[in-house]
């Protein structure tokens, strides 16, 4: 989710068959595939044969994308779609134009998931960013005349500062300064944390009075969705474990029958976002009114320099770690770490990353990021950008069809992260249990991300813990210099709250 979301290059974790067994065989099968002879343009161009793929399964692992996260094209209007501090809203009116801001999002994600396909070859999809989006809905544009424009003109900011630090090589050095066992934990908890999404959008734990979850309603499964995400789960299981093509597809697919036959009959509502039924046409013109609605010289003139210095950093630090987990655990499960835990043309996709952040900006929709989602298309198969690039053309063509996209529930969809995540726990036996000095920060970074809800918090307290666990075995000269810096900044970071109000700009 953006929000967004990172490991080993073990054996054992070659996502398309992860589940049961023949590990043997199927990584026997996987160089044999490898070392085959490139056939065409595109297996040439991408590489296909090579990262050991097929076009199917390319295609296959960018619909399954684009399904895990089309929600956004709900969610981003809902969380845009209120008032700034004057009144106004965004994409213009005397009301939300939800309409404006979903095909702007979709249009945004569209364009920089293509590429993200076609520079950095990696199948890695792109749209606004959760987290990020509230940010400035909640917090930027509530502030003392600020419009929307002005917030946005935030995000463009921050990206532009994210860029200046790919271009001179910063973030790409601050990425590669981690030590493997905090990427090899990144990632685990990032799969804790996709599964909770899953397991929180389709409502199958929820907030509970007196418990912080609870499971069902009130500890039961007393309704018609959460029977479909129950079905879709043992579904989708079931399919891996019989190591069906395209088994999370088939999941989210006769989940989705399911859910349009139960609403049809029993009329049973309770979906969340989306709701599996179509009313009017499955076409509809889309308005780009929120394009350009950005304004850079806006924040300095009501806010000062440095309150837009700390609003800018507070985005950034958030879109800079986000990014930087969500490519390593997309990469380890889809097998693409090299040997030192570097997915393949980094920097490429993290100037793509940072350009998605101006994009989303200037597009009037928040800023654009790597959404962790990417990893249930490569746990069907996509090891490439051409699956990346169907996904993009998917989100341009929801501009049109986002009554038919909408369809899809989230109890269908969400499955998908459920397994997805449970695919990358599998690496947590890569972690040194022993030494404690690597396993308590390995073990406060995944538990912060699912329990902190963000892969951020998880990434910062972390590196934290890391950087303090060393000192503590005298071994404080071991940590990477950009380790320290960041390290700090994390700590400016969670304390950005006091700091704020203390500037009187909270």
């Amino acid at each position: 989710m953006g929000a967004a979301y990172f490991w080993s290059n073990g054996e054992t974790k070659f996502a398309p068959v992860v589940l049961l067994c023949e590990t043997q065989e199927v990584n026997t099968q996987q160089t044999s595939t490898r070392t085959s002879t490139p056939t065409g343009w595109l297996d040439r161009t991408f590489h296909i044969t090579e990262r050991g793929s097929t076009i199917g399964q390319e295609l296959r692992g960018g619909l399954v994308t684009f399904f895990s996260m089309v929600y956004i094209l709900v969610l981003n209007p809902l969380i845009l779609s209120g008032p700034d501090s004057t009144g106004a809203f965004l994409g213009g009116g005397n009301e939300p134009n939800v309409a404006a801001i979903a095909a702007g999002t979709a249009l945004v994600a569209g364009i920089m998931t293509i590429l993200m396909g076609a520079v950095a070859n990696f199948p890695l999809a792109l749209a606004a960013g959760l987290g990020l989006n509230s940010i400035i809905a909640y917090t930027v544009v509530q502030l003392p005349g600020m419009t929307w424009a002005d917030g946005m003109g935030i995000i463009v900011i921050e990206g532009i500062v994210i860029v200046l630090l790919v271009i001179t090589g910063l973030r790409e050095a601050i990425f590669r300064a981690v030590p493997q066992v905090l990427r090899t934990a990144i990632s685990v908890g990032i799969g804790l944390f996709i599964a909770l999404v899953g397991l929180v959008n389709a409502g199958i734990v929820s907030s509970g009075e007196g418990t912080p979850l609870v499971f069902g309603v009130n500890g039961s499964i007393s309704t018609w969705p959460l029977v479909v995400f129950i079905f879709g789960l043992f579904l989708a299981i079931a399919l891996l474990a019989r190591r069906v093509k395209g088994a999370i597809l088939w999941s989210i697919v006769i989940s989705t029958v399911l859910a349009v036959v139960v609403e049809a009959v029993g009329k049973v509502g309770g979906w969340g976002l989306t709701e599996p039924k179509l009313t009017g046409s499955p076409i509809n013109i889309p308005e780009f009114s929120t394009l350009g609605e950005f304004s850079i010289v806006g924040p300095f003139q009501k806010l000062g320099v440095l309150a837009v210095a700390v609003l800018a950093f507070s985005v950034m630090l958030a879109d800079f770690f986000d990014t930087m987990g969500t490519m390593v655990a997309v990469a380890s499960e889809g097998d693409l770490l090299d040997d030192d835990g570097n997915p393949p043309r980094t920097q490429a996709i993290l100037l793509v990353d940072s350009v998605g952040a101006i994009a989303g900006g200037m597009g009037g929709v928040s800023s654009n990021t790597s959404f962790v989602e990417s990893a249930t298309g490569v746990g069907e198969g996509a090891r490439t950008g051409l699956s990346a690039i169907f996904t993009g053309i998917l989100f341009l063509a929801s501009t049109f069809l986002a009554p038919l996209f909408a369809v899809v529930p989230s109890q269908a969809a969400a499955p998908a992260l459920v397994v997805v995540g449970f695919m990358m726990m599998q690496q947590v036996v890569d972690i040194d249990w022993e030494d404690l000095s690597v396993a308590i920060p390995a073990f406060i970074t995944i538990i912060f991300m699912p329990f902190g809800y963000s892969i951020t918090v998880g990434i910062g307290v972390g590196f934290i813990a890391y950087a303090f666990m060393q000192t503590v075995i005298g071994k404080a000269k071991n940590v990477h210099p950009l380790m320290w810096i960041t390290a700090g900044l994390f700590v400016i970071y969670f304390l950005m709250d006091p700091i704020t109000r203390a500037l009187g700009i909270a």
